[in-house]
């Protein structure tokens, strides 16, 4: 049996970024994912202004390799399309300048950004990772979490848990006691094709909402070498409702709508569509509980209406190292004292969160729909608001001010 202060279940971008804040806080840990890396993981492979900055936070050494890291497509900004058509332009960090401002995002396959996480936690001593093991078994005893894998062969016990094992975690069911609800998840499809044409040439990330796939959206992400990542997603509750084939609505969209039929002319499939699940943070849930915290997918914390979940999981994976060193010196583990994370955590990202399911939402009704979106091509507030939710994480600031919505009115 090995023991430790602190176990992290799943090595996803959670998991390690809980691993490497507590390894900078001099805390040692042990990080167990049922995968060997690299492997590769169903998404929509954005990696916004948040996980530069959550790096940088921990490690200014870790963002410089990532910004350095060959493979993935520097990105600019974002393009939302309504039902109607109208487009509107979203630079991630406003007034950029190519030639001397470093790119606020990215566009990076799972299968690369994942294992380059991963690589950074085997950098560090403070951290060891257990590969290919299964953890199915916990068991809570009086001084912390017995943690058995399927085979009952390996084990680990830890005064707490960080849970980061995904949209699928049995922890975040069986004893948080977070459940499923179709109006509040998302069923997405995902695969890469090359040729696309049309592409912006700044690499702007692409997000459609087209009526005919309304309540959901069709993206188009670029990657390095011409190549891009085309999927969608759309709430479980109307995917049910309405008996939808997500894999199905989006090949017969790429073929029959007449814009999409252009770009993808000549374009290449290089995958399987394949399928996942998006665990929305449309609500707010508990996160914590006696010697456990939830991070990233395991704690629902997708943005509801870009469907971002990375740069939200680093955020949270963050928090809950900071919280994990708190208890550790406290010596306290109880739920009251883990309180903190939630809080914490819905206080740097609810605000967001909040905003993300009201557009959600709106995105049922094209007609006003289509009245943002052209707002938003003249109203440079807005735009910068919806800026806000890929690079500046905390949109409080801007919200609490009189003077935004002054602005936002008058359009200054």
């Amino acid at each position: 049996m090995i023991e430790t202060k602190v176990c992290i279940i799943g090595a996803g971008p959670g998991g390690t970024t809980a691993a490497l804040q507590l390894a900078q806080l001099g805390i040692e840990c042990v990080v167990v994912d049922k995968a060997v890396f690299p492997r590769d993981k169903v998404c929509g492979d954005g990696l916004s202004g948040k996980v530069l900055t959550a790096l940088e936070q921990i490690d200014p050494a870790v963002a410089q390799r990532l910004r350095e890291f060959t493979p993935k497509q520097d990105s600019w900004g974002v393009t939302f399309v309504a039902p109607g058509r109208t487009s509107m332009e979203v630079a991630y960090k406003p007034n950029y300048n190519l030639q001397t401002d470093e790119p606020a995002g990215f566009v990076c396959k799972r299968i690369h950004f994942d294992n380059f996480m991963v690589d950074e936690v085997k950098r560090r001593p403070e951290i060891q990772l257990f590969e290919g093991v299964t953890i199915d078994k916990y068991v809570l005893q009086d001084d912390g979490y017995l943690v058995t894998d399927t085979t009952g062969n390996f084990s680990v016990k830890a005064p707490l848990l960080i849970i980061a094992n995904g949209a699928h975690s049995s922890f975040t069911k069986d004893v948080a006691n977070i459940r499923m609800e179709p109006a509040y998840y998302a069923a997405g499809v995902r695969a890469y094709y090359k040729n696309v044409k049309g592409m912006h040439a700044d690499s702007f990330i692409e997000l459609h909402f087209l009526k005919p796939l309304l309540p959901g959206y069709l993206w188009i992400f670029p990657l390095p070498n011409g190549d891009a990542n085309v999927g969608m997603d759309m709430i479980s509750e109307a995917v049910r409702s309405k008996k939808i084939n997500l894999k199905k609505l989006l090949t017969d969209t790429l073929e029959q709508d007449p814009v999409f039929k252009e770009r993808f002319r000549e374009a290449e499939i290089d995958s399987p569509i394949e399928g996942y699940g998006l665990p929305l943070g449309s609500k707010k849930r508990k996160l914590s509980g006696n010697r456990y915290m939830l991070v990233g997918d395991a704690a629902y914390l997708v943005d509801p209406f870009t469907g971002e979940g990375i740069g939200n999981a680093l955020y949270a994976g963050r928090i809950a190292a900071q919280q994990a060193a708190a208890a550790l010196a406290a010596g306290d583990f109880s739920e009251s004292r883990l309180a903190a994370y939630d809080e914490r955590v819905y206080q740097v990202l609810g605000p967001e969160l909040q905003l993300s399911h009201r557009l959600q939402k709106l995105v049922k009704y094209p007609r006003l729909f289509n009245l943002l979106m052209k707002m938003g091509t003249r109203n440079k507030q807005l735009k910068e608001l919806i800026s806000c939710m890929f690079y500046e994480v905390d949109l409080r600031k801007k919200l609490a001010k009189p003077s935004f919505y002054v602005r936002l009115l008058l359009n200054k």
